[in-house]
């Protein structure tokens, strides 16, 4: 039978902050929407005044306001919870085992949803009840400013506004401050904290890597499917934009801006955006390079300050194209069947040339999956790779290309391998309909914990894991018949790049079925 207790003083915890209480629920305590920081909009966060008395930590704080309303569809391919939304924000979620001194690894949540959407328990698979529980570690999970919130330029409106571009981020500095000051009386320690997160979470590693200020804070660092192109930095002013929506919302300065209530903001926002987007001009929701944050390490580098950091990155099979039903049943056609489908977008000689590529790198695959390889994260992360490994002697790579049981068995996408990551298959529906499921949960979960706890993913559960250089990338390929291979796709990966990418759009719209073949 499961435990459950929540009473007035049990579970209570004294923060920098004052004291809160959460409850305990089958070996893990819980604490829900605790406030981390404050901040007006626009500008940096504070830190909290300390309340007095004892604050309920037993609800999920609200999220981050979006530019426009959720629409609750794909929920197979990615449950999601919705959740009240407010500017006041700044809010996180701890799961510990006990509020002892044993001083357990810390992972540090990053949600996705690019810069401008998601929250911290916005995926059902977020929860980190289960990785607590059995990796015996402290998990948190973190909501900070958004979109025109988190990451708006006013810089040249004054001096107060000089890291708006960049307040987001600023928010998980202070998320992160807040652990380093008060998580060893969670039971975790504040000198290994692990940062991780998939897609835009992935792409919050990066930043808080290029971030002076986070120096210290954290320990290792967990890119998943963070590494695109689409997640890069925003350039220019933001000052043209503001005073735009400034005459749209009949206002005179970003003082009244301030005061606007949000929805009117959105509106003037995404009223305006679509013109300065298609001209090329600045429209925030990404950071933007300046002397806190110091961009994309694709233009800039890495810095070197955080070159011993230990570093897993990867990506999933499919990731995009792998979103929606197929039109096909690939383990019902034969090879000329499966060569026909791809013959609707690539030449015969360009298929041939990619045909020998793919079949060296994924000799396992059916020939059609060639149409789902992953051209838009992966380019970027092989460089990536190579760029960090430069500096790094801890630098790990994987590819999660498991077929989930969904259309007959469905390339990976994105987002399919976090229930793996967080022990959460229970939640999902997705990976019960697999034998493998709860070995594959075992394989990832086993890797993740032991890169938190070490620095390095490697188990006994996995042949042997290096860490990549200059001129090796040794990915984990985890699939039923897990294996680490050396540059195994990078010849396959340029080459697939230049012959699907002009046809991209037309592959995705076909393999969702909105069009016919």
């Amino acid at each position: 039978m499961k435990s459950f207790r929540y009473d007035r003083d049990f579970a209570v915890v004294d923060t920098t902050a004052g004291k809160i209480r959460g409850f305990e629920h089958d070996g893990i305590l819980t604490f829900r929407g605790v406030k981390y920081a404050t901040a007006r909009r626009f500008h940096k966060p504070e830190p909290l005044p300390r309340q007095v008395g004892v604050t309920d930590a037993a609800s999920y704080g609200y999220v981050c306001p979006l530019l426009k309303q959720d629409e609750p569809k794909g929920e197979i391919f990615v449950p999601h919870r919705f959740w009240p939304q407010d500017e006041d924000c700044l809010n996180l979620n701890v799961w510990t085992p006990a509020l002892d001194s044993q001083k357990r690894p810390v992972l540090f949540w990053l949600h996705g949803g690019g810069y401008f959407a998601g929250s911290s328990i916005e995926q059902t698979a977020y929860d980190g009840h289960n990785m607590a529980l059995h990796g015996d570690a402290v998990v948190v999970t973190i909501n900070h400013r958004l979109n025109i919130l988190g990451y708006f330029d006013l810089s040249d409106f004054g001096e107060e506004y000089e890291n708006s571009a960049n307040a987001g981020g600023d928010d998980i500095i202070a998320a992160l401050q807040w652990v380093h000051d008060n998580i060893e009386k969670f039971g975790g320690d504040p000198d290994n904290v692990t940062i991780f997160g998939q897609s835009g979470g992935g792409g919050k590693v990066t930043t808080l890597l290029q971030s002076p200020a986070a120096d210290g804070l954290y320990a290792k660092g967990f890119n998943m499917s963070g590494v695109l192109g689409l997640l890069d930095d925003a350039k220019g002013s933001g000052k043209e934009l503001a005073e735009a929506m400034m005459k749209e919302l009949k206002i005179k300065t970003v003082k009244e801006m301030e005061k606007v209530p949000y929805a009117d903001l959105a509106a003037a926002y995404n009223k305006l955006t679509p013109e300065f987007r298609k001209a090329g001009k600045y429209v925030g929701g990404a950071p933007k390079a300046n002397k806190h944050y110091l961009g994309n390490p694709a233009v800039y580098g890495f810095r070197k300050e955080t070159s011993h950091i230990p570093l897993l990155v990867g990506s999933v099979f499919g990731e995009f194209t792998s979103f929606g039903p197929p039109v096909f049943n690939k383990h019902t056609m034969t090879e000329e069947e499966q060569k026909n489908v791809l013959l609707k977008y690539l030449d015969a000689a360009t298929l041939a040339d990619l045909t020998k590529l793919y079949k060296a790198a994924y000799p396992e695959r059916k020939l059609v999956d060639l149409i789902r390889v992953d051209t838009l994260f992966r380019p970027p992360i092989i460089e990536y790779v190579k760029i960090r490994a430069k500096h790094s002697r801890s630098t790990y790579s994987y590819i999660f290309n498991m077929d989930q049981p969904i259309f007959s068995g469905l390339c990976p996408w994105h987002c399919s391998d976090i229930p793996y990551v967080f022990r959460n298959i229970e939640l999902v529906d997705y990976p019960n309909g697999s034998a493998y499921a709860e070995k594959m949960q075992e394989i990832v979960f086993e890797s993740v914990m032991a890169f938190a706890r070490t620095g390095s993913p490697a188990t006994a559960l996995l042949p042997a894991w290096p860490a990549c250089t200059e001129k090796e990338e040794h990915t984990m390929v985890l699939d039923e018949h897990s294996r680490c291979l050396t540059n195994f796709d990078h010849d396959l990966i340029p080459a697939a790049e230049k012959a699907i990418m002009p046809v991209f759009p037309k592959i995705m719209a076909d393999l969702s079925g909105q069009t016919q073949h």
